[in-house]
């Protein structure tokens, strides 16, 4: 049995914290896709840590956790992740595995990265410049290295003809900063990376469900930066929807049972794209500095704005959300009036659909509102102690999208998780 747990707008839901209240309840916990673009925020024991790439079961010690085949691994980010995991107390060597498929980031495809990006001028789609996209490109160009590559005695000859054509590439952008440090760190960071429990993947997961095991499949980015049903073209280069758990995996399609979608109650993106409900204003600036929304992977300031209705029902949609989990209710405990996006203004016409190319079109967001709580819920523990308005608020939202609120979270600690 799989059950899923995936972020619903542009990212940042919070979804580090969620997989970590749900991950007492399963025995593996699988990253299936993304790579050190994503940062899943945990508060463990009131320490901040961010994780880029290991799965966010780590911290519960009888827990195995997987880094799955659709993720693309960075060994250097790993090995600082490693450090920081361990400097908690945690022996990340006991219950870590990686799949011997998992695609390697290369420093030539963190080149190729700044080089490309810098390359569009005003253009910018808003990449982490972390290597995700030159990495996955080289996946479908069937040109990249893999972890159970290191076991092969030829990887250094193979790394050396693919840096040959990524040098090509390079020269192609112009592109001639000095990336040896970034090699040293490289190389060294291999090393590590080869003291790991290096499996194959489809199998040991397979395994694990035929015996009975429960898995908590963990996905990165949000579902409206999927490289099929996103803001195409800012979007991320993986399928960061539920269908992706099946080929970042390596299972069937029916071992998915419920799959648990993570929405704020507000909205966020970083980068560039489009985003309907974007408040360029006092609140926008309100929603950023009091849910500190800078992002965990860059700092970069969040674009902040209203829940928009009419991109988290296509995300339910196209997901098969069963359950929704919506985070950060208590940053909207000082506003007067609460909005929500429930349609579309396209043209002069009322729409409630997410058309094929949001960034050529004039999107007016049509909006309804509430009146808000105007009191702290932060340290609120059950469903009935809410205040009426806020649970006004939530049954707009169960509603309109026909799929239930069962969780929100009022605060970071990991307490802070109402049942509803």
């Amino acid at each position: 049995m799989v059950d899923v747990i995936l972020g619903l707008q542009w990212g940042d839901e919070g979804k580090g914290k969620i997989v970590d209240f749900f991950a007492k309840d399963y025995d593996v916990i699988a990253r299936f896709q993304g790579g050190p673009n994503a940062g899943h925020t945990l508060y463990v024991n009131n320490n901040k840590i961010v994780l880029h790439q290991i799965p966010s079961g780590i911290f519960h010690e009888d827990k195995t956790n997987l880094i799955g085949n659709g993720v693309v691994l960075d060994p250097v980010t790993l090995k600082k992740e490693c450090a920081g995991v361990a400097s908690m107390g945690v022996d990340y060597r006991k219950n870590l595995y990686i799949s011997e498929r998992t695609h390697l980031i290369l420093p030539t495809h963190r080149a190729l990265d700044k080089a490309s990006e810098l390359s569009k001028g005003h253009d910018k789609i808003g990449s982490t410049l972390k290597g995700i996209g030159p990495s996955y490109m080289d996946k479908t160009g069937r040109n990249g290295l893999r972890v159970g590559d290191l076991l092969d005695k030829n990887f250094t000859t193979q790394y050396i003809k693919l840096r040959m054509k990524h040098q090509r590439l390079l020269d192609n952008f112009n592109f001639h900063e000095d990336i040896s440090v970034w090699e040293e760190e490289f190389f060294e960071a291999l090393e590590f990376l080869r003291e790991f429990k290096i499996v194959n993947g489809e199998y040991f997961i397979n395994e694990k469900i035929s015996s009975g095991k429960k898995v908590l499949a963990e996905g990165a980015q949000g579902s409206m930066l999927d490289v099929d049903f996103g803001t195409f073209p800012f979007v991320t280069s993986s399928s960061t929807i539920s269908a992706g758990v099946c080929s970042g995996l390596g299972i069937a399609p029916q071992r998915i049972r419920e799959v648990i979608g993570i929405t704020k109650a507000y909205c966020t993106r970083v980068g560039s794209g489009p985003f309907p409900t974007e408040l360029l204003d006092a609140t926008g600036d309100y929603l950023r500095n009091t849910g500190n929304e800078f992002g965990s992977t860059t700092g970069r300031p969040r674009r902040c704005g209203w829940i928009d209705l009419v991109a988290l029902q296509f995300a339910c949609m196209i997901n098969g959300v069963t359950q929704l989990v919506m985070t950060k209710a208590d940053i909207l405990d000082g506003l007067d009036e609460l909005k929500v996006c429930r349609a579309y203004n396209i043209n002069g016409e009322e729409k409630n659909y997410v058309p094929f190319q949001m960034n050529r079109l004039n999107i007016e967001a049509i909006y309804k509102s509430f009146e808000g709580w105007n009191t702290s819920v932060s340290s609120i523990d059950s469903y009935a102690a809410l205040p009426e308005k806020m649970k006004t608020y939530i049954n707009y939202l169960n509603d309109y999208l026909k799929v239930p609120v069962k969780y929100i979270s009022n605060g970071p600690g990991r307490e802070q998780i109402i049942s509803a």
